[in-house]
């Protein structure tokens, strides 16, 4: 064991560890969540201490032997996965992520003394504060490192999404002419067809992306450089001109400073914005899910209008039972992001002043709700929507026994003399084509029109398979 020193007093900490003082201590306060701080976070943050030695290099505010082994250690640790044992700091944390932040200048100043030759607590030739932490304050680094993580995570949500339009757009093709009935209200309305389905789910799906990646571009824009509430108080004026630039070359992601770091310390705009958007992405998710499991109900007395890949046995007790398990899954995801927007929301009205404390938990959230979707969208993809396929013998069925074609011949009848069609053959069992030939209401030709669903059904053959209902039927006058 080796003795470390703070402002409170002494610690021991195991040889072999890379941490220090502070983040012993942030092991015994913070013993809250059993998760650790995100890798992809403090990634950022090792990132945000090369920039910024590189800087203080150039700018004489290190000695050169000490800036460059500060950079020499960063670009290693950079070069290989990291190791949590490394980083055990808890995701939930007092201090606005300053047990995070000086968790990974602890790690630094220790590897940086290793590659100078010196023994790990050896803070007197390269320390955490003086040395790794120079020109920088928690407020700035932090939420910095915090922005490139979520940059680089949204990539991976968008790969998702594009993947899942893609799977959308087939199968909108493959449907095309596979006709159904509409449902409002959970009731019968007028004739579509499957693939106007999965086209309705695309859409709101494109809009998503769409502001989310309005979205990212905010997070390109951060306050590294205004170190404590955007004062640049301890940062020379050469540091704050080029921390940014150097950051941007460190990470290769087009990051601008914000024009106002004061503003971009105090305020949270783009976390906010962010969850805001990825819950609206999690209630269109859900949606498609509500409707896939609908339709797939059954298979003896629900709707059973498609076919969800069978993935697994869907009880412990109820032999052949199969359900649908990954809209579920889908659905769940969908629940918690919304949980996690309302955190994100209640932690950015928390703050006070010129800082917002509670950072660790808006990332947290916002880390966890773009994994957990993204994974969503992915096995929703390859687990359920690429292996749909349709019940025609049943969407045949459905329309053929519904009512649905009295909206066809209002033109001719009039909205109550369909109406009392309708009802009628709710009541008597029988179809409307039954009954109107029976009565022979219409001509052969208009008979023809109402009930080939293929010519009230005008399925555009573009891109968003635009749903026309054709109700064009003209009345004949001498009959």
């Amino acid at each position: 064991m080796r003795t470390e020193h703070d402002s409170i007093g002494t610690h021991s900490i195991p040889d072999d560890a890379y941490y220090g003082i502070h983040t012993a201590r942030a092991i015994e306060n913070f013993p809250i969540c059993g998760e650790q701080t995100s890798l992809e976070l403090v990634r950022g943050l090792i990132e945000v201490k090369l920039a910024a030695a590189k800087t203080n290099l150039a700018a004489g505010e290190l000695n050169p032997e000490v800036g460059q082994a500060i950079i020499n250690a960063a670009q290693d640790l950079l070069k290989h996965d990291l190791n949590p044992k490394d980083f055990p700091t808890c995701a939930i944390q007092g201090g606005a992520g300053t047990s995070t932040n000086m968790n990974v200048n602890e790690v630094l100043a220790n590897y940086s003394l290793e590659k100078a030759g010196h023994n790990k607590g050896d803070y007197q030739f390269i320390h955490p504060n003086d040395h790794i932490n120079c020109g920088q304050s928690t407020n700035d680094a932090y939420p910095t490192a915090g922005k490139i993580a979520l940059v680089r995570m949204l990539d991976e949500l968008f790969t998702a999404l594009s993947q899942l339009d893609k799977s959308l757009t087939a199968k909108g093709l493959e449907f095309s002419k596979t006709y159904k009935l509409g449902r409002t209200q959970l009731q019968d309305a007028v004739p579509m067809t499957l693939g106007n389905s999965f086209h309705s789910w695309q859409a709101p799906l494109r809009r998503d992306l769409k502001r989310l990646k309005e979205t990212q571009k905010e997070l390109e824009v951060i306050n590294l450089g205004g170190s404590a509430i955007g004062s640049a108080i301890n940062a020379s004026a050469y540091y704050e001109n080029h921390i940014v630039e150097e950051l941007a070359a460190v990470t290769g992601l087009p990051l601008r400073q914000a024009p106002d770091l004061f503003d971009a310390t105090v305020n949270l705009d783009g976390f906010l914005s962010l969850s805001s958007r990825l819950k609206s992405l999690a209630i269109n998710l859900s949606k498609m899910a509500n409707d896939l499991r609908l339709m797939s109900s059954g298979p003896r007395s629900g709707l059973n209008e498609i076919h969800l890949p069978a993935k697994q046995a869907g009880s412990s007790i109820m032999p052949g039972k199969v359900n649908p398990v990954i809209p579920e899954v889908v659905n769940q995801v969908a629940f918690e992001m919304m949980g996690f927007d309302t955190t994100i929301s209640a932690a950015a009205e928390a703050g006070q002043f010129e800082l917002n404390a509670f950072e660790p938990i808006i990332f947290k959230s916002l880390f966890a709700g773009i994994k957990h979707l993204t994974a969503a969208i992915e096995t929703l993809r390859v687990n359920a929507i690429d292996g749909i396929t349709a019940n025609k013998k049943q969407l045949k069925e459905d329309l053929e026994h519904s009512v649905a074609y009295a909206t066809a011949m209002v033109p001719i009848l009039g909205y109550q003399d369909a109406s009392d069609l309708a009802k009628e053959a709710i009541k008597s069992g029988k179809s409307l084509k039954e009954l109107v030939t029976e009565r022979q209401l219409f001509t052969p030709e208009q008979m023809e029109k109402i009930f080939d669903v293929e010519t009230l059904v005008i399925n555009q053959r573009s891109a968003n398979h635009g749903l026309i209902f054709n109700t064009k039927i003209e009345k004949d006058p001498n009959h």
